[in-house]
C-alpha cells in the first residue's frame, strides 16, 4: 500500500513565499510552473473608494465591481458580464462576512445584489448571510453562490480569505481548526456548496495585515488599500491576498512579522483538495485603476 503523503508546516515554510520573498506560494515538492496554464485574477483599485469622512463610497464600489468583473469575463457591459455568471432561474446566496471589526462592506453587498437582479434574478431569490447560512432558506436551496469577504490576518488560519469564508457551511467550524485550519478546503466539497460558486471577491478596501491572538484587532494594522480582487479560483485569490498581507507587513514594520500561524490551508487546498492554484508563478494578476502603493 502506498503511504499517503502528509503536508506539514515544514513543507509549507520550506518552499513558499511565506519565508522566501520573491518565491511562490504553494510551489513546493519540486513542481515547476513553466509551460502550465495561468489562472487569471483581477485587481482593481480606486483612490476615491473611501471618502474624506472615512466612509466607503457606494458609487465608486459599484464602478470598481463592474470594471473588475467585465475585465475578468472579457465583456464591456457589466450586465452582460453578470449574465455569464447567473441565470434568471438561479437562487443566489451571497456569502458575506459579518466580523464586526472588519465586515464585508454593505456597499459591496449592494453592488452585487444590483447586478444579480440586473441578470434577471428576482429579489426574493437572493439572500445575503454569513453565520446563518445553514438555516437560511435561500442558501439551503441555492443554485449559485457569490463568495465575498474582506481580507485579513487570522489567528487560527493565518489569513481569512475566500477559502475560510465557507467555514459557516459546516455545523461545527472548530473541527476545521487543526494544523492551522488545513482541512478548510474540504468544506468546498460539501453538497451545500459544491460546484455552486460563480464568483469569488476579496474586498481589499480595508485589510488587516497583522494581528496577535484570537479576535485581535488594532486599527494601526489596517491598510486603506481601496481595492477588490476578483476571480473564480478561491485558492489563487487567497494566495495573492496572503502575499499582499505579507508585503503590507514589510512596508509597515520594515520586516515580515510572523503570524500566529502561516496560511498552510491555502497550499493544502491546492495540493490535497485540488480546489485551485496556490503557486504565484501560475497566477496572472491583471491590475486596473489606482497604482500608488499597489505592492504586488
Amino acid at each position: 500500500m502506498t503511504k499517503r503523503k502528509t503536508i506539514t508546516r515544514r513543507d509549507f515554510l520550506r518552499g513558499t513565499v511565506y519565508t522566501a520573498l520573491g518565491g511562490t506560494l504553494g510551489s513546493t515538492l519540486g513542481k515547476e510552473a513553466k509551460g502550465e496554464e495561468k489562472v487569471k485574477v483581477v485587481l482593481i483599485r480606486d483612490e476615491n473608494a473611501i471618502d474624506s469622512r472615512g466612509q466607503i463610497d457606494q458609487r465608486i464600489i459599484q464602478k470598481m465591481l463592474d470594471q473588475g468583473v467585465c475585465e475578468f469575463l472579457g465583456e464591456k457591459n457589466p450586465v452582460q458580464a453578470w449574465e455569464k455568471l447567473i441565470k434568471p432561474s438561479d437562487v443566489v446566496g451571497i456569502k458575506s462576512n459579518v466580523w464586526h471589526y472588519l465586515p464585508t462592506p454593505e456597499g459591496l453587498e449592494n453592488a452585487i445584489v444590483k447586478r444579480v437582479i440586473d441578470a434577471g434574478v428576482p429579489k426574493k431569490n437572493i439572500g445575503i448571510d454569513d453565520r446563518g447560512v445553514l438555516n437560511n432558506p435561500i442558501f439551503k436551496s441555492s443554485t449559485a453562490l457569490i463568495n465575498v469577504r474582506p481580507l485579513r490576518t487570522h489567528h487560527w488560519s493565518g489569513i481569512g480569505g475566500c477559502i475560510k469564508n465557507y467555514v459557516m457551511f459546516v455545523s461545527v467550524p472548530w473541527l476545521y481548526h487543526s494544523e492551522a485550519c488545513s482541512p478548510l478546503g474540504s468544506i468546498w466539497n460539501k453538497p451545500i456548496v459544491k460546484g455552486k460558486t460563480r464568483l469569488n471577491i476579496l474586498s481589499l478596501i480595508r485589510t488587516q495585515f497583522y494581528n496577535r491572538g484570537a479576535h485581535h484587532f488594532d486599527r494601526r494594522f489596517v491598510s486603506e488599500y481601496k481595492g477588490l480582487l476578483i476571480g473564480n479560483d478561491p485558492v489563487a485569490l487567497d494566495a495573492v491576498g496572503s502575499r499582499l498581507l505579507q508585503l503590507q507587513r514589510i512596508a509597515h514594520f520594515g520586516e515580515d512579522r510572523p503570524l500566529d500561524n502561516p496560511p498552510i490551508h491555502i497550499f493544502v487546498a491546492d495540493e490535497k483538495y485540488k480546489l485551485g492554484v496556490s503557486n504565484l508563478r501560475r497566477i496572472e494578476i491583471v491590475k486596473l485603476g489606482w497604482t500608488e502603493g499597489t505592492l504586488l
